[in-house]
Parts: C-alpha cells; structure tokens; sequence
C-alpha cells in the first residue's frame, strides 16, 4: 500500500444534493425548492436546459492527469492504491493498464469523474461494458457542458450515463417510468435513480452585446425510497463480496 496523498490536493467529488422524496443517507442534503423545481417543473427561461441521465451505483472513482502523469483516485481525493479496498487497487491497476487513452483526454489539472461498477454495492450488475463509467469532466469544483463532454471522451470511447431526456423540465416519475425496471447499463436489481444536469445559456456580457457562455449550474438527482445503501458490501453484511466485474 502507498503512503496516502491527495494529487490534487483536493476532493475528488462532492455530494449531489437530493430532489424532494430522493432517499438519503448519511452526510447527505436536499436541494433547495427553487432548484427542484427548474429540474422538474418549470424553468427559469429559454436559457435553462435539463438533462436527465441513469444513476449509476458503485464506488465514486476519478482519473486526473497531474504534471503529465495519469493517477486514479478514490472519492475523497487520496491516490487509490493507498485504499483499503481491493477493488480500488483493481481500479488503479485498470488505470494504469490504459494510460495513453487517458493522456489523450485529459489536460493537466482536469479529471474525469465517475463510478467504478466493477463490486456490487446496493445494485448488482450484468454489465454490457466496461466496469468505469464516467459523468464529469472537471477542473476543481468546475464541471465541464455535457456537450464538450462527450466530444472529449468520444475519442477515447469513453463510456457515459445513458442519457434518457434532454429539453425542458422533467418529473422525477417521468424519468423513473422513462428508465424502467433495470435501467440501461445492465442493472439486475431495480435501478437506483436518475441524475438531472441543469446547464444555462448564462449572460457573460449584460452590456449591449449580450454574449452568453454554456454553464453546468447545478445537478440534482433522485433516489429510489427502498434502496438499501451498501446491501452487497461484505463490511456491512459480513459475507462474500459480489463482483460484477473481474479482470
């Protein structure tokens, strides 16, 4: 085990605040009214756009690349071979393997942030692809369009939250209803939640030219009420642990 350090001195993600009914575990917040409302009633103005994505379920991992070298961290920020879990070190292992894919989409000081599927925690997994999937492209708290998203990682293929709505504002049954019983990432118990992204068309320049720049303002999500936060987990059960990936 290495000697833990924080490469980018820093997090490498927060928590997402909750939508109203979402159930949250601990550490965990509700957003405000107005928030939940622009996520799933009525927007702002013709400026907003909502974008609902699949809740993924496993342990939150990111890829930095710092001073040219690509590292693989855990959620609080800390190398993840100085991680008491294994399936960290699995993590850091598959980073390594696939560096040059890495450096091709990362710049010094970005991370991609995403979730690390290969054990089950409350959700187990068939799954169709590989065991990391990614949601954020950032630079400090500094999350990146999803638009300029995609287009980083495409080359890279990358894989992504599937996106199952885009445009105005969209209730929380509409997206459970639009995800179904097992999502679209090869879940085999009901699927978590969903995750919405409000981006903006935000006015940069209020004088005569107006000018306007593509921002992420906020996210938001939902969680199913009866989902169990770490049912699979041998340190919560005390029996084996259930992979829904092996290398």
């Amino acid at each position: 085990m290495t000697t833990s350090t924080k490469p980018l001195g820093i997090k490498n993600y927060g928590h997402i605040p909750h939508l109203p009914g979402s159930r949250m575990g601990s550490g965990d917040h509700t957003c405000a009214p107005g928030q939940a409302r622009i996520a799933c009633e009525k927007v702002r103005d013709r400026h907003d756009e909502i974008l609902v994505q699949e809740k993924l379920d496993g342990s939150n991992a990111g890829i930095a690349r710092v001073d040219g070298r690509i590292v693989a961290l855990s959620r609080s920020g800390y190398d993840a071979w100085s991680s008491p879990y294994e399936q960290h070190h699995h993590f850091a292992r598959w980073v390594a393997e696939q560096i040059p894919r890495f450096l091709e989409v990362l710049v010094d000081g970005e991370r991609l942030v995403g979730e690390w599927l290969m054990q089950a925690h409350g959700t187990r997994y068939a799954l169709p692809h590989e065991p990391f999937v990614a949601f954020d492209l950032m630079v400090g708290t500094e999350r990146t369009p999803y638009d300029d998203l995609v287009a980083r990682v495409a080359p890279a293929d990358i894989v992504l939250p599937k996106l199952i709505h885009r445009g105005g504002p969209l209730s929380i049954a509409s997206a459970m209803a639009l995800l179904g019983e097992g999502g679209f990432h090869g879940a085999l118990d009901p699927v978590e939640g969903a995750v919405w992204r409000v981006e903006r068309n935000a006015l940069i320049d209020p004088g005569k030219g107006g000018a306007r720049m593509r921002v992420v303002d906020y996210l938001v999500k939902y969680v199913r009420p009866d989902k169990v936060d770490g049912v699979y987990l041998p340190e919560l059960n005390g029996g084996e642990a259930v992979w829904n990936w092996r290398p």
